[in-house]
């Protein structure tokens, strides 16, 4: 077994002995506010993190990821394993992290400054021991994984490195499952226009505002499957200038999301057929002035899966064992594996470990119970798929 080989045993007591270290390390990290597109300052101190632990090349690239490449024996595969630096909060809120009956509070400190801290702690593992692999590994801190980050630099690291065959994602906190399925979504704001006027000396126009509510209504109204799971919500709006004006301008934010791309694509041509009929209401009870809209796209995260007969999945399982953590099942969710996994590369999700609630909101909390489990796991893992030169090979397929 990988795990009895004596270099592994060494970097898995490193892991667990360290665990105390890197709480406080998740602090550090928690303490630097990382918005998306805002991410530089929290990306600096990553990077000098990766050089300290042995990856003295490591650089951020053009997208704002921090990127560290720990060379091979050759010949072998190229596996990516990552964390993402922004969290939802924006830069002014405070982050000091304080703690009481147990719980580290702080935004953020779980989803996903906790990865940060379990990725840190696998390289140096690896380092400590002088574990060697057969393939490249790609440790990678990026951005833009939350909001209207939309994947961005997850996109940006597979378009600048076309040769990465396997990625695990570490995000979330709780050891529960594997996360083997990526929810697509697509996000737009319909812009609604028209040339607005006076409430009372210009009745009669068509208005932008109720032009968009009656597009809300019939959105409102489309019916979705429960098989595949496919949902939608207006979640914001806007527009108008003043309460004795007729609007000129509207627009709403809508997300759409699917397990099923066919299904994400038929809800799109729904909700947009629904907005021009409800243009073409509003145009038509006042026929005097003239409302479009426009399609704007905010947000596109592919849909896409790993069979649970791939051997990433199957050494995931293993890991768990391994780690001794009850694996509950598989799992479908919107994290950054939804890249690899629509390009057909073998992708899952995994949770750094510890305890944690309260993900997205002030209250977000963390509890660092067993916590290094999760870096445990991620090394198995990754040895698994990349090889151990002189113990085994790679169960990683070259692409």
């Amino acid at each position: 077994m990988l795990q009895d080989q004596t270099k592994v045993q060494q970097a898995l007591a490193h892991i667990k002995a360290q665990e105390p270290a890197y709480l406080e390390e998740l602090i550090r990290l928690t303490e630097i506010p990382a918005p998306p597109f805002k991410e530089e300052r929290r990306a600096a101190y990553f990077l000098e993190q990766m050089k300290l632990r042995g990856l003295k090349d490591a650089y951020i690239d053009a997208t704002g990821n921090v990127i560290g490449i720990r060379k091979g024996t050759g010949n072998g595969p190229t596996f990516l394993i990552a964390a993402h630096l922004d969290t939802v909060f924006p830069e002014d809120i405070d982050t000091t992290v304080t703690l009481r009956d147990g719980r580290y509070y702080a935004p953020g400190i779980g989803d996903d400054t906790r990865g940060l801290a379990a990725l840190l702690s696998v390289i140096e593992a690896l380092e400590t021991s002088g574990i060697e692999t057969v393939g490249d590994i790609i440790f990678a801190g990026n951005v833009g994984e939350e909001g209207r980050g939309d994947l961005r630099g997850i996109k940006g690291i597979f378009r600048d490195h076309p040769g990465i065959d396997g990625f695990v994602s570490i995000d979330g906190v709780r050891m529960r499952r594997i996360t083997n399925g990526g929810t697509g979504s697509r996000r737009f704001e319909f812009h609604f226009t028209g040339p607005g006027g006076h409430s009372f000396g210009a009745f009669g126009l068509a208005s932008a505002t109720h032009a968009m509510g009656r597009a809300i209504a019939k959105i409102g109204d489309i019916e979705t499957p429960t098989l595949p799971k496919t949902t939608f919500t207006v979640g914001t709006v806007m527009g108008g200038t003043s309460v004795n004006s007729i609007a000129a301008h509207a627009a709403f934010a809508l997300d759409m999301r699917s397990n099923d791309k066919s299904a994400l694509a038929e809800l799109e041509k729904m909700t947009k057929a629904a907005a021009l009929a409800g243009v073409a209401e509003e145009n038509a009870r006042w026929d005097n002035g003239e409302i479009s809209v426009e399609f704007k796209l905010i947000g596109d995260r592919p849909v896409g899966s790993t069979p649970v007969t791939d051997p990433l999945v199957q050494a995931a399982a293993l890991a768990f064992d391994a780690v001794d953590v009850e694996l509950e099942g598989l799992g479908i969710s919107s994290t950054d594996s939804n890249v690899p996994m629509s390009l057909g590369i073998p992708a899952v999700t995994l949770s750094a470990g510890g305890d944690a609630g309260g993900a997205h909101s002030p209250d977000e909390w963390y509890a660092p119970l067993k916590s290094y489990k999760g870096p445990q796991s991620a090394l198995l893992v990754t040895l698994a798929m990349t090889g151990v030169a002189g113990v085994s090979d790679p169960l990683l397929k070259t692409l």
